[in-house]
């Protein structure tokens, strides 16, 4: 008997209507810069004017299990976020300016209204990071991914003037360290999340919100990028703060013979994070290697600049929460 590709779980005409859907979604993130066309192999972007020495930089990365939730949900419109904000605020932590944006979108079986809000969310999200979305793969993996079952992950390209990289090698004692609010779990720790609330009924109120634990959970992530963008040649060091929390990111750009002490009561942590704590029994160390606690994003500024910045970041809700000292390199919570 003859088989096709469609007797395999592979639709074709379905991949072709989802390209046809999400054309103005791709293509209205497009500025002139962009060299291209739609549906071709590949599309370009001209690099901005105005870099003497211009340095590319990529970063990469996914949802992960977070994207279980949405499943179990429905509400799979602020994934797209979660995506571009884990890689776009990755390169603006290094000094980056983000230029463009390319997702993979991995589907048991196609689902027209499930992928196509993805991918919207995608372009939005793009749009405010002020990058183009310059293409992406779609693909069914029917007989190894269930038919409802998602994966999603993206690559980011940005651009930074050589010698203006965000580093960390010229902070010294007595900098300041620079917070970022953040009002949910971003996109990290869902793993954990995920076992505490596994008999939980998503569709539940959550406590201490008007919102379900879906709703809530789902919350999409804050965008860093267009607010420090316009600060990094004033600080001296960027920190988007993923897995591992503040102490494992903030680390990552201190020099030796610092360290950074960062006081966990100049912010109040958002219900969310309370409310895992409090279900999941969690220790606060077990909190803060997981989570974020609140603060998603850090600069590190002088003190001659710490106002200027803060003054900049003002509407974003920066506020100082720590300070560099010598010492040995670490990172200690108070």
């Amino acid at each position: 008997m003859s088989q096709s590709y469609r007797d395999a779980g592979v639709d074709l005409a379905a991949a072709e209507q989802h390209v046809g859907r999400i054309a103005p979604l791709v293509t209205a993130t497009w500025y002139p810069s962009v060299v291209g066309g739609f549906g071709g192999f590949a599309a370009g972007i001209e690099l901005p004017p105005g870099y003497d020495r211009p340095v590319l930089m990529l970063s990469t990365d996914g949802v992960g299990t977070k994207l279980e939730i949405a499943r179990r949900t429905g509400l799979w419109d602020g994934v797209g976020f979660d995506l571009v904000a884990m890689c776009v605020d990755d390169l603006v932590a290094a000094g980056a300016k983000p230029l463009a944006f390319v997702d993979y979108l991995a589907v048991g079986s196609l689902d027209p209204d499930r992928d196509t809000r993805i991918v919207a969310g995608i372009a939005s999200a793009c749009r405010e990071a002020g990058c183009a979305l310059l293409g992406g793969e779609t693909a069914e993996h029917p007989g190894v991914m269930d038919p409802d079952h998602v994966d999603l992950a993206g690559a980011a390209l940005g651009v930074v003037e050589r010698g203006r990289e965000l580093d960390g090698a010229a902070i010294r004692p007595g900098d300041i360290i620079i917070g970022l609010p953040s009002p949910n779990l971003r996109s990290n720790g869902f793993s954990l999340v995920r076992r505490i609330l596994e008999d939980v009924d998503l569709q539940s109120t959550f406590p201490g919100e008007d919102a379900t634990f879906g709703e809530v959970l789902l919350r999409p992530s804050v965008l860093y990028s267009p607010s420090v963008i316009p600060v990094t040649e004033l600080v001296k060091a960027g920190v988007h703060v993923t897995g591992g929390g503040l102490a494992g990111n903030v680390v990552r750009v201190l020099p030796e013979g610092t360290k950074a002490v960062i006081d966990t009561s100049t912010w109040r942590s958002p219900n969310v994070f309370e409310q895992i704590r409090r279900l999941g029994a969690l220790s606060f160390e077990t909190m803060a290697e997981t989570f974020n606690l609140g603060i998603g994003f850090c600069l590190i500024a002088g003190p001659d600049r710490a106002g200027e910045v803060l003054g900049a970041l003002g509407q974003a809700g920066a506020l100082a929460i720590g300070k560099i000292e010598s010492g040995v390199r670490d990172v200690e919570l108070i």
